[in-house]
């Protein structure tokens, strides 16, 4: 039986994903929200999303902090994720203030603009548990290289580097992808990287940040690669 998962990444018209079957490119999808994806992967085992899935009540997470420990130049790709209150104002300034008041430190507003997105996924995360899961596409390149990446990945030695590492682990990524391929190309790169991850996953193979991951509330916190 074929193993089939899907690779999210978030960009800014929706979410773009690859699926791959039995570790290979299957297709490229594109969507305006994480809910059309997902209900139209009735055959994956899983779903790997480039965004947080899980908050802390009153602290900042454990995941965020280690990635970036591994990631060296490429450290700033990873935020981090403040506690659950705080994405449950409904402005930057009431977030910002109670993020300082719980932590210390206070939000950015590249976090807070992800906030529709990740209420999003961490409402599909909740409703189904064990289909989504995690992932960070610095983290799962960081893997895959077997050390940090040097050149980021909005940049042309960036994404060769990436795609490059992709082909080498059976992922081969096609020039023309049809509607996906209006994504911007470091989202589509990141989409395939969680993807390799989601297979991991899938296989029993994955590996996660912090090991074991973080217990909240009945659930399990980690960026998984």
């Amino acid at each position: 039986m074929s193993i089939n998962v899907i690779g999210v990444d978030a960009y800014p018209l929706g979410w773009v994903g690859i699926e791959l079957r039995d570790g290979r490119f299957a297709r490229a999808v594109l969507a305006s929200t994480l809910y059309e994806i997902v209900a139209a992967s009735s055959g994956a085992a899983v779903i790997g999303v480039d965004i947080p899935l899980g908050m802390l009540p009153d602290r900042w997470r454990a995941a965020d902090t280690v990635a970036a420990d591994q990631l060296g130049p490429r450290r700033s790709s990873v935020f981090r994720v403040p506690p659950r209150a705080v994405w449950q104002e409904n402005d930057f300034a009431a977030a910002n203030r109670l993020c300082r008041e719980l932590t210390g430190a206070g939000l950015s507003r590249q976090s807070w603009a992800l906030r529709p997105k990740l209420l999003e996924a961490n409402a599909i995360w909740e409703r189904h548990p064990g289909l989504l899961f995690e992932a960070h596409p610095e983290v799962s390149f960081r893997e895959m290289a077997g050390e940090p990446l040097a050149y980021a990945k909005k940049t042309w030695t960036g994404q060769g580097r990436r795609r490059d590492l992709l082909a080498r682990h059976g992922i081969v990524l096609p020039d023309h992808l049809g509607p996906a391929g209006q994504a911007p190309p470091d989202d589509i790169l990141d989409a395939a990287a969680v993807a390799w991850s989601a297979h991991r996953m899938a296989t029993g193979a994955a590996l996660s940040h912090p090991n074991p991951p973080e217990e909240a509330d009945g659930t399990h916190i980690a960026i998984w690669y």
